[in-house]
């Protein structure tokens, strides 16, 4: 049995991939969890938990479910489950392995501000202009806005069109004007015609390759002259570091 931490873009398309290939799969689905659990059940995964699991959850969840190998898809942007399951996977010898598709190329582009914290994000924002968007949906979305001082500031943030999620943009005192609630991929005309109409000023994304989007958002700001500041991403720790779902299977393959 192989375990899934979903929480990137490329989370789809992986279960995919593995189900046709035969793998038995579980997914902890730790972004957006009910959407995330729905998608993962239709892609090809056998069973689907939701929400952060603390250490005791994950060790009996490895042990009751017999995982050979976890394929942590959060490796990007860990959060505490993925930094737990390192721990719990080092511990009992299990395989992990952290994908991480080819950060996109920003050398020599100008309006480009990487930065590595959300609150690092959003001080740089703040300096960049007045209408703030958002493209990296509920995730950290209270520390973005707790670390944002100048309460004058235009916040506008792009959500998955879930009942949940909205409200929680909501409960933190996002207006519904400033809600944008659209299921992506979504193309550079898409991401151009939309900030546009939300008058952004600057555009805050992750580094999320180029499955996740990052290049349409960036040549759609970039088109417009709108500055980018682009969260960049956490190391992988002790985890073997997968580029491809080429690399995902082989390595499965290789201790199952």
């Amino acid at each position: 049995m192989v375990l899934l931490l979903s929480g990137a873009g490329e989370g789809r398309e992986i279960t995919a991939r593995l189900s046709r290939e035969g793998y038995k799969l579980i997914t902890i689905a730790s972004t957006e969890p009910e959407h995330g659990c729905r998608q993962a059940l239709h892609d090809g995964s056998r069973e689907a938990v939701t929400g952060e699991l603390g250490r005791k959850e994950l060790a009996d969840l490895l042990e009751q479910k017999a995982i050979k190998a976890v394929v942590d898809l959060s490796c990007p942007f860990p959060g505490m489950t993925s930094k737990l399951l390192k721990e719990v996977c080092g511990r009992r010898g299990i395989l992990r392995l952290c994908y991480m598709p080819e950060e996109i190329g920003l050398a020599g582009k100008t309006l480009i501000y990487p930065v590595f914290s959300w609150a690092e994000a959003a001080h740089k924002a703040s300096g960049l202009g007045n209408t703030i968007f958002l493209t990296t949906g509920s995730n950290n979305l209270e520390v973005f806005l707790d670390s944002i001082k100048d309460r004058t500031l235009r916040i506008v943030v792009r959500i998955l069109p879930e009942y949940k999620v909205v409200k929680k943009c909501q409960e933190l005192g996002l207006s519904p004007r400033d809600i944008v609630a659209m299921q992506g991929p979504f193309s550079k005309e898409m991401n151009r015609a939309t900030f546009k109409s939300y008058k952004a000023s600057v555009v805050v994304t992750r580094d999320s390759g180029k499955a996740g989007g990052i290049d349409t958002k960036i040549s759609a700001a970039l088109s417009l002259n709108i500055p980018v500041v682009i969260i960049k991403r956490d190391r992988a720790g002790d985890g073997i570091i997968v580029r491809t779902y080429d690399e995902v299977v082989k390595k499965l393959e290789s201790v199952l």
